[in-house]
């Protein structure tokens, strides 16, 4: 069993994210599937209703639905290498200033980095 990350495939931030990442997914524990594929498809119905092309989401391997800040925390703790830096931003009030920072970062995102005309899945 994986994590299932949903990512936007029209943003390069987020294709370089999700490029990186999986150079460090040494346990092959992250599969990756963006969001353009998950409209076309009925598999993952869990996703409705929710902003998946503002903000990461993610099915955990416990199938809790995470996004956000919380995506991002459980991605790190899922890499070896990173796996510290998930474990720091569970330390009281973490989540009160990484949440909103995420936002903002996301929210900003398209003007600092451009979009993509047609997804990019490589």
């Amino acid at each position: 069993m994986k994590h299932i990350v949903f990512y936007d495939a029209q943003c390069p931030f987020c294709f370089y994210v999700k490029k990186t990442f999986r150079l460090f997914d040494w346990r092959n524990q992250i599969k990756w599937v963006s969001v353009q594929e998950t409209e076309k498809s009925e598999k993952y119905p869990y996703l409705d209703g929710r902003e998946t092309l503002e903000e990461i989401h993610m099915l955990t391997k416990k199938g809790e639905i995470k996004e956000g800040f919380y995506t991002i925390r459980q991605l790190l703790l899922s890499l070896p290498l990173f796996s510290v830096i998930g474990v720091l931003l569970y330390l009281p009030g973490a989540s009160q200033v990484g949440s909103p920072l995420y936002r903002w970062f996301s929210e900003h995102r398209h003007q600092w980095f451009g979009r993509y005309d047609l997804p990019r899945y490589a």
